[in-house]
């Protein structure tokens, strides 16, 4: 099986530790991963703010990238929701049957991290410690676009040493919301400090979630209460530990 990772525009440019855990985590479970380096975004923040014609470049670039490859992982259910479903609304709108084709093609071949663990490679258990409290925020397009249900909580369960807690009101989204945060600001940080409060109610030490970007949102509200309680991507934890099985 030919896999690759996108590593993402965040993972690229502000937590590169996220990409590096996906790989050490799938070499750990025998999958060699390829890093094409002609990946770009994958155009989400064009299509969410109804610039739809304008995410046509970044469409073509990965067609370009991961057309080939019989699975490409991404560490964040943003950008895999943008691929498995945005993209096939961007490629209808360009007139280009050739470019229609090649989205029908690679689109089910984009897999979140806990869905290409779970279903592609059947594991729960990936051999992690992490002697930590945790708690899950499940993301907006994780839980609602991709429909993940509990696959990233029984990879977490599965981590040896880690106490799951439940998150108060896990379900409501964090705020961020790309480009919302910025033009709606306001709403974005209230509805941010009701995701703060509710994870240190929780009691966890550490939050985890598998995207980035509401990772981003919430660890600056906790960093600006001078709150303990650390924020960490689900590959992160997944990639802890000697690799032993429980």
């Amino acid at each position: 099986m030919r896999v690759a990772l996108m590593a993402t525009c965040l993972g690229d440019l502000i937590f590169p530790d996220v990409p590096r855990a996906t790989v050490r985590l799938l070499d750990r479970l025998g999958v060699q991963v390829e890093f094409p380096m002609g990946q770009t975004c994958c155009g989400q923040p064009f299509v969410n703010t109804g610039y739809v014609d304008e995410a046509l470049p970044a469409v073509r670039a990965y067609a370009d990238a991961f057309s080939g490859f019989d699975a490409v992982v991404i560490p964040s259910g943003s950008c895999a929701g943008s691929v498995r479903h945005q993209h096939s609304l961007a490629a209808r709108r360009s007139g280009d049957p050739a470019l229609e084709a090649a989205v029908a093609a690679y689109a089910p071949k984009a897999y979140e991290l806990s869905e290409f663990l779970v279903d592609v490679l059947g594991v729960t258990d990936v051999g992690a410690s992490f002697p930590h409290t945790v708690a899950y925020h499940p993301t907006c397009h994780s839980l609602r676009m991709l429909g993940l249900g509990d696959r990233p909580r029984r990879l977490l369960e599965a981590v040896r040493g880690l106490e799951l807690v439940d998150l108060p009101h896990a379900l409501e989204c964090c705020g961020f919301g790309g480009t919302f945060a910025l033009k709606n600001a306001d709403t974005s940080v209230a509805m941010g400090l009701d995701k703060a409060r509710d994870v240190v109610a929780s009691g966890a030490q550490v939050l985890v979630a598998g995207d980035s970007s509401c990772l981003m949102h919430i660890g600056g509200l906790l960093s600006r209460q001078h709150s303990t309680v650390r924020v960490m991507h689900l590959a992160e934890v997944l990639a802890s530990g000697d690799g032993a099985g429980s």
